[in-house]
């Protein structure tokens, strides 16, 4: 790979509070504010960055075990997905603190906001199930349960459906909002351990991808089948969906973010597993500048906790 065919290029990295060494999970972007809020899964505590001074405007603790972490924006609050107590968090990002706890089954983990409905679907994966949150009671109002470990949802505005993995059995489900009533579910062909999804929903598309057998996976959401499959590093996790660019992201604990790209709703092909440090679980997408940000936890074997920014090379 020659730097001019390189698909990132490292523009930032600036240090986080820590404690060094430890796991970061999940990232999602305020575009109101244009923060990027990060969960430090390890140490208890979520981060709020400023995305125009790359700086920590603020450190959410008693959010142990931070997993997910999903923005609302009427209400100017943050969720947060606590897999050590197991609880859902509440932060006022005015007061920028914790407000309320919502209790859950088992390792709640990532989320996925329905603005049409006020509500908010957390999947907690060890205990099979997802939580509905209320977000204007800030209640849970339902739990859907699965014989299956729940990986990540989504949700399609679109479609106005949510979608979430089951990572044991390698389908898709389907949920109405409207009711929270399972109205379908999927296989996902040769995808083993669907854990995480991105959407690209005007173009009725999800990426899966597969923790089991390490492929990236196009999903039709119209056909309800897999229709690509694209080989990826070890270890794959967090996977994100950038439509300015046509590119699918996936961040590889092996040690890289493997990029893709979409010629046509139909056609995909590998353009680089761009080299990272080792440990890396999680990547978020700005949409308007297409920066990539993903945090680290050690540098060339030594702990670290540092966030790392990547822009992307077109040409």
């Amino acid at each position: 790979m020659t730097a001019s065919s390189q698909t990132l290029r490292q523009v930032a990295k600036f240090d986080l509070p820590g404690p060094i060494g430890k796991r970061f999970d999940y990232l999602t972007i305020d575009n109101d504010d244009h923060y990027l809020l990060s969960a430090h899964l390890a140490a208890g505590q979520t981060y709020v960055i400023d995305l125009a001074t790359n700086q920590v405007v603020a450190t959410i603790t008693d959010t142990p075990g931070a997993e997910g972490v999903e923005y609302v924006p009427e209400l100017k609050k943050f969720y947060t997905s606590n897999a050590n107590d197991n609880s859902i968090g509440v932060v006022d990002l005015k007061l920028m603190k914790v407000i309320k706890k919502l209790k859950t089954e088992a390792k709640p983990d990532g989320s996925t906001y329905a603005p049409p409905f006020h509500k908010l679907y957390v999947s907690d994966e060890r205990g099979k199930a997802e939580a509905v949150v209320d977000v204007q009671k800030d209640e849970i109002v339902r739990t859907l349960h699965f014989d299956s470990e729940t990986g990540m949802p989504q949700y399609d505005p679109v479609a106005r459906k949510v979608y979430v993995n089951l990572q044991d059995q390698n389908i898709f489900a389907v949920i109405d909002p409207v009711t929270d009533q399972v109205i379908g579910r999927y296989p996902v062909g040769k995808c083993e351990g669907n854990h995480c999804m991105a959407l690209y929903p005007e173009l009725h598309r999800a990426f899966l991808s597969c923790e089991g057998n390490e492929l990236m996976t196009v999903f039709d959401l119209d056909k309800h089948a897999a229709i690509a499959f694209l080989k990826m590093p070890g270890g794959p996790d967090v996977i994100k969906f950038d439509p300015g660019l046509g590119r699918i992201y996936a961040a590889c604990y092996s040690g890289a973010i493997a990029v893709f790209h979409q010629d046509d709703p139909d056609n995909y092909r590998k353009l680089e597993d761009f080299h990272v440090q080792h440990a890396v679980h999680t990547v978020a997408v700005d949409l308007k500048t297409h920066r990539l940000y993903t945090p680290e936890q050690e540098e060339d074997g030594k702990p670290v906790a540092r966030m790392v920014v990547y822009g992307a090379v077109t040409n």
